[in-house]
């Protein structure tokens, strides 16, 4: 894979993941609406998909990078981090809200996995290291926002 694609491709897998996991959590908590979650996830697809697409345009514009890199980091960066954070839509259509979260834990789980340990192997570097780096990263977005989303609820609810 061309390093640009992958620069992309990287960056909106996990923040596709990360992110959508820790709204998931958030609004979960202080809302208790499938719609809501359901309307969050599908906004953040699209929604941060170009603002992340965007980001990463700028900050690959600003490494003098050649137009063509700069565009496929672009482009990567939006379709990754659009499908990416549209699977996690499917278990909020298909299960009740508390079964859709443990589901969709698990899912962001299993993608920071097998891609970070697939990624760590291609770099020589611990893939034990790398995976649990990064899967208590997503992890602890997700408490921190299960919280967030708690004193909301407690306070404005």
């Amino acid at each position: 894979m061309k390093k640009s694609l992958k620069t992309g491709f990287v960056f909106g897998l996990t923040s596709g993941i990360i992110t959508t996991l820790g709204l998931m959590a958030g609004l979960a908590e202080g809302t208790h609406s499938k719609l809501a979650v359901l309307g969050g996830v599908l906004t953040i697809a699209v929604a941060d998909a170009l603002s992340d697409a965007a980001g990463m345009h700028v900050s690959e514009e600003s490494r003098n990078k050649n137009q063509r890199e700069v565009w496929e980091a672009t482009l990567s960066t939006f379709a990754s981090k659009l499908v990416f954070a549209s699977t996690f839509a499917v278990p909020v259509i298909l299960l009740d809200l508390d079964s859709a979260l443990v589901v969709s834990v698990a899912w962001g789980l299993l993608l920071i996995t097998v891609f970070n340990y697939y990624f760590a192997k291609q770099q020589k570097q611990d893939p034990v290291k790398v995976v649990g780096e990064h899967a208590a990263i997503a992890l602890l977005v997700v408490v921190v926002a299960h919280f967030v989303g708690d004193l909301i609820a407690q306070y404005f609810g």
